[in-house]
C-alpha cells in the first residue's frame, strides 16, 4: 500500500502519530499456524470527566488529546453552552483526570440520571434527551463538489495512522474543501469525534464550511453529534442507520456513505452534491488499500 506523500501530510494541522508512546503496545501470541507472533495492539484507558466540582462520567480512550476529549464530550452533551466561559482545562496524568472550570454553575443532576447507551464500539453515553437541542438547528446548505470527496478519501486512506499501525480503532477528519485538516482515532467513533470538536471549540474554528469524515456506521449519535457541532456535511466508508437518515433530512445535514473508491451513496442532501469529476477516472478500490469500514 502507498502511504500518503510528505506533501499530502502537510495539509493537516493534527495527524496521527502511529509511533506515539503509550498508545500501542506489543503482545505475543500463537498464529493459526501454532507459530509465536508478535502485534502491536492499541491500549484503552479510563478518563474521567469533571465540570467544575460535578463528576460527569468515566470514557475508556486511547490517551491522546484528554483535554479536547473533556471539552467536545461536554460541548456535544449540551453542558458547556454558547455564552458559558471556560476558565481552564486541567489533566493529571496519574490521577487520569481531566477538570474544565467555567465561569457558571455546574447542576447535572436530574440530566445525568437519564441516559442513553449509544451503538458505538467501546459503548458510548449520551445523557438525557438525545435529540435535546436540535429543534433549532439550521444548516448551511453548503454545496459538495464530488472531485473533494474523491481526494479526502486518497489521502485520508493513505494516512499513517493507528488503525494501519494496530487496527481495531476508529478515525474521524476534520476537512475544509478537499484538505483534511484534524484527523483524530480513539476505540469509539463518538471519542474521536468529541476530541474534533473539543479542539474546534479550543481554537474558535467555525463549523459551517467543514465537512466531517469518519471510519465509522452512520448512526443517529454520529448525526446529532455532527448537526450539534454545526458541520453540514458527514461522510463515511461505512453504511447508514436509518434512523441516522431520518435525523439528517430533518435538519438539512448533507450524508454521504459507503465510499469505496469511485462508489458512494446519499442519502439525504443530493441536491447539494455537484458532480465535478468523472466517476471512470477514479477507478475501483483495492482491496490492499480497504480500511475496516468498507465492508461494514
Amino acid at each position: 500500500m502507498q502511504l500518503a506523500t510528505t506533501e499530502d501530510l502537510l495539509s493537516y494541522l493534527i495527524a496521527p502519530d502511529p509511533a506515539a508512546p503509550r498508545l500501542t503496545r506489543a503482545v505475543e501470541g500463537m498464529d493459526h499456524e501454532g507459530k509465536r507472533t508478535q502485534i502491536s495492539v492499541v491500549e484503552e484507558r479510563p478518563l474521567t470527566i469533571f465540570l467544575n466540582a460535578q463528576e460527569i462520567v468515566t470514557a475508556m480512550t486511547i490517551g491522546d488529546y484528554p483535554e479536547y476529549l473533556a471539552l467536545g464530550f461536554l460541548r456535544n452533551q449540551g453542558m458547556l453552552g454558547p455564552q458559558e466561559k471556560v476558565l481552564g482545562v486541567d489533566y493529571d496524568d496519574e490521577l487520569e483526570t481531566v477538570v474544565v472550570r467555567t465561569d457558571g454553575q455546574t447542576s447535572y443532576e436530574e440530566k445525568l440520571k437519564k441516559k442513553t447507551r449509544t451503538s458505538g464500539c467501546a459503548v458510548g453515553t449520551v445523557f438525557g434527551d438525545m435529540m435535546e437541542g436540535l429543534e433549532g438547528v439550521t444548516l448551511p446548505a453548503v454545496t459538495v463538489k464530488t472531485s473533494d470527496l474523491y481526494a479526502l478519501a486518497s489521502v485520508i486512506n493513505r494516512t499513517p495512522s493507528l488503525y494501519l499501525e494496530a487496527g481495531a480503532i476508529h478515525g474521524t477528519v476534520l476537512c475544509q474543501g478537499n484538505r483534511p485538516l484534524v484527523y483524530m482515532e480513539d476505540v469509539g467513533r463518538h471519542n474521536a469525534v468529541d476530541k474534533i470538536a473539543g479542539w474546534m471549540l479550543s481554537e474558535g474554528v467555525a463549523a459551517g464550511d467543514k465537512l466531517l469524515y469518519t471510519t465509522g456506521r452512520l448512526t443517529s449519535e454520529m448525526v446529532i453529534k455532527t448537526a450539534m457541532m454545526g458541520i453540514p456535511v458527514l461522510a463515511s466508508r461505512s453504511g447508514f442507520t436509518a434512523w441516522g437518515v431520518e435525523i439528517a433530512r430533518q435538519v438539512g445535514l448533507t450524508l454521504i456513505g459507503r465510499m469505496r473508491g469511485k462508489r458512494f451513496v446519499c442519502l439525504s442532501g443530493e441536491e447539494r452534491l455537484l458532480r465535478d469529476a468523472d466517476p471512470e477516472s477514479v477507478g475501483d478500490e483495492d482491496r490492499k488499500h480497504r480500511r475496516k469500514g468498507a465492508d461494514a
